[in-house]
Order: structure tokens, then C-alpha cells, then sequence
């Protein structure tokens, strides 16, 4: 496997079936948390490097492919993913307490990531619909941008109750 094809593939996780995007998702989480084990700031760059290094990857294993967005590239579900859970690495971070302790937080950003990249509501959808390198990575980023939101939200409204 070449090395684009790893990092595409987020270490094959994208080679699993079915739903190669449910499984690139669910690998971004252990690995989301290693990556937050530096900090909320680390986790951030991490992040944001996702971009050039999917970019990459994407553009590398799709060369020659008819299709642009085969089922196994999953690394731009892994952006979403750690968009998704920005909020958990720096309320964590606030709140002085290891990741894992806003457990719900995890689910909520998993449940909410997976539901806007299906379901490709507004710029989702249009990102989608580009057909190339940019459209697979961004319509997860914003799909995972929106899921960021729907944490923040449904925190806010968890600790008004608490």
C-alpha cells in the first residue's frame, strides 16, 4: 500500500465494510484522542494539518479514477470527525478535566458528524456535488464544522438542565 493510500485510506480503515465512512469515522476517534493528549492548541494544528496532507492523499490515490470520492478514501471523514470534536479538546481544556470526561461530547460530535455527511444538508451537499479533490475534503469539513456547532448547542443546553 502506498503511502497516499494509507493516509487516504486512514490506515484502511476505509477498506472495511460496509460503510468504509462509518469506519474511517470511527478510527478518526482514538486517533482524535491521541492527538488531543497535547492539548486543546496541538489538537487544533493537527487539524488544520489535515488539510494538506488529505488534499495529498486524496489527489494521489484518485489519480486516473473515474470517480473522485470512492467509498475507501476516508481521511476527509477524519477531518470531520476532529472539527467535530474542537470543542471537546478545548471544553475539556477549560474545564481542566481529561477529554473523556465529556464523553457525551464524543457521542454528540460522532452522532452529528455522521448525520450532516450523510444526509448533505446545504453547503454540504453543494461541496459534494464538485467532484474533486476539494469537494471530498470540504463538504466533511463543513459537515463537521456544523456537527462543531450542534455540540456547542447541545452543551449549552445539557449544563442549563445540570
Amino acid at each position: 500500500m502506498t503511502a497516499a493510500r494509507m493516509v487516504a485510506t486512514v490506515f484502511g480503515s476505509g477498506l472495511l465494510r460496509p460503510a468504509p465512512g462509518t469506519w474511517g469515522t470511527l478510527a478518526a476517534l482514538p486517533l482524535g484522542w491521541l492527538a488531543m493528549q497535547g492539548g486543546p492548541v496541538l489538537f487544533t494544528v493537527l487539524t488544520a494539518l489535515v488539510v494538506p496532507l488529505g488534499w495529498w492523499s486524496i489527489r494521489e490515490t484518485t489519480r486516473g479514477m473515474a470517480d473522485h470520492d470512492p467509498g475507501m478514501v476516508v481521511i476527509d471523514e477524519l477531518l470531520g470527525m476532529w472539527i467535530a470534536l474542537l470543542p471537546v479538546a478545548w471544553g475539556a481544556a477549560q474545564a481542566g478535566v481529561p477529554v473523556l470526561a465529556l464523553w457525551p461530547g464524543w457521542i454528540a460530535a460522532f452522532a452529528l458528524f455522521r448525520l450532516f455527511d450523510i444526509l448533505k444538508p446545504g453547503p454540504v451537499g453543494w461541496l459534494d456535488r464538485r467532484n474533486d479533490v476539494a469537494g471530498v475534503l470540504f463538504d466533511d469539513a463543513v459537515a463537521g464544522a456544523m456537527a462543531a456547532v450542534g455540540v456547542v448547542v447541545l452543551a449549552g443546553v445539557a449544563h442549563a438542565w445540570i
